[in-house]
């Protein structure tokens, strides 16, 4: 099954901006940034991919880490840090967060 345009463009740029694979202790911040941009299926469908081209290990760490924002949400240092990279791979910088107190 071929992947729709948007989550094979994700992929591919996670693939080119983590050449060695991503590392497990980053696997929660980086869904937890995808989260910000995509919706829950679409997130699903990028660990998915990764997962079914990692061996089995990692698999189970992507599921894990997903399963994961729901109860345990990333450090921000750790989100601080997959962010660096991402933006340093040529990620879009991530745009500044608003507080319902200010405009």
């Amino acid at each position: 099954m071929s992947l729709p345009p948007l989550i094979a463009s994700v992929v591919q740029f996670l693939r080119t901006g983590y050449p060695e694979g991503v590392p497990e202790q980053d696997y929660l911040p980086l869904f937890a940034l995808l989260a910000r941009k995509l919706t829950a299926d679409e997130v699903a469908q990028v660990a998915d991919e990764l997962a079914a081209h990692g061996d089995p290990t990692s698999a189970d760490a992507i599921r894990r880490a997903i399963a994961d924002l729901i109860n345990e949400p990333p450090l921000e240092a750790d989100i601080a840090r997959v962010s660096a990279r991402l933006v340093a791979a040529g990620w879009p910088q991530p745009a500044p967060e608003h507080s319902d107190n200010h405009p």
